[in-house]
């Protein structure tokens, strides 16, 4: 068997959620391969992404684990069998593996949510202040690679405006709507932008004022991507070394009462499209 030279983010998730139900199981790698004929390097290969798992033999092992949980193993087998190649995979040698992750996620995510305090979320980016937002960064980047980073971004926003769009909600605080990412003219088209996008029924678009009584917060950007069953839920964090995927029960359970907490302090839909109209009147 041809092993994965780089297993994707899902094809990782699935290995990870194999090995825990292995580990709750108490069954160690080398039971786990005598239930299906195989070795202790084949279950090792499975559980690290390396190779992939066949519906059937994924379904006896979840029996052997005593998972009984009937609609999350149907996920896992949808995760194992799914074989399409999604459009980020032209990127692949071209951009970090980071981005086509995200990319993927967002498309098999049954619904999206952004936390940003800095900048707009990415979903909601026009490309010109996307150009800029990586133009600024340092060191700085070549001009293809600028180009390829603005286009992957732009294409990511099938899942709001795609022939499925899945429901999305962002929190933004205020000062991601006056910070000046590139000109005054970019400025404006990106605040015209977020209030296009949140007059569809599936966006929401929430804003936590400077003035906000009551928010004391978290000033770490986030975002939470449902997965087909609550457990394959994944929330994402931006790190000076990378981006973070949290998969793991606790830290979900941690970010998704921080996204709550603050959501349930910002402004509902409607103010919020009132304020981002009287920043855009200031500009």
């Amino acid at each position: 068997m041809v092993l994965r030279r780089e297993p994707t983010a899902r094809q990782m998730r699935l290995a990870t959620e194999l090995r825990r139900l292995r580990d709750v199981a108490g069954l160690s790698a080398t039971e786990a391969a005598a239930l299906l004929g195989t070795n202790r390097v084949q279950i090792s290969h499975i559980e690290s992404g390396l190779a992939g798992v066949s519906e059937e033999r994924l379904r006896r092992l979840a029996a052997h684990y005593s998972c009984t949980d009937g609609d999350f193993v149907d996920a896992l087998v949808v995760m194992a069998t799914d074989r399409a190649r999604g459009w980020w995979e032209e990127y692949r040698g071209f951009l970090p593996t980071s981005f086509l992750d995200l990319a993927e996620l967002e498309h098999y995510s049954t619904y999206r949510s952004d936390l940003e305090f800095l900048f707009v979320p990415g979903l909601l980016q026009t490309e010109d202040y996307a150009r800029a937002a990586f133009a600024s960064r340092v060191p700085e980047l070549p001009h293809e690679e600028l180009d390829l980073r603005v286009r992957h971004r732009m294409q990511r926003k099938t899942v709001l405006d795609g022939p499925t769009p899945v429901p999305y909600e962002a929190v933004v605080h205020e000062a991601a709507l006056r910070i000046r990412v590139g000109d005054r003219t970019t400025a404006r088209a990106q605040l015209a932008r977020v209030l296009e996008v949140s007059e569809a029924d599936h966006v929401t678009v929430r804003v936590i004022p400077f003035d906000l009584d009551g928010f004391g917060g978290t000033w770490s950007p986030m975002m939470l991507a449902g997965g087909d069953v609550p457990k394959l839920d994944t929330a994402v964090r931006d790190a000076p070394h990378g981006t973070g995927f949290i998969d793991s029960d606790a830290q979900l359970g941690v970010l998704r009462t921080v996204f709550r907490t603050v959501r349930d302090v910002s402004l509902d839909r409607n103010r919020s499209r009132d304020f981002i109209q009287s920043v855009a009147k200031e500009l």
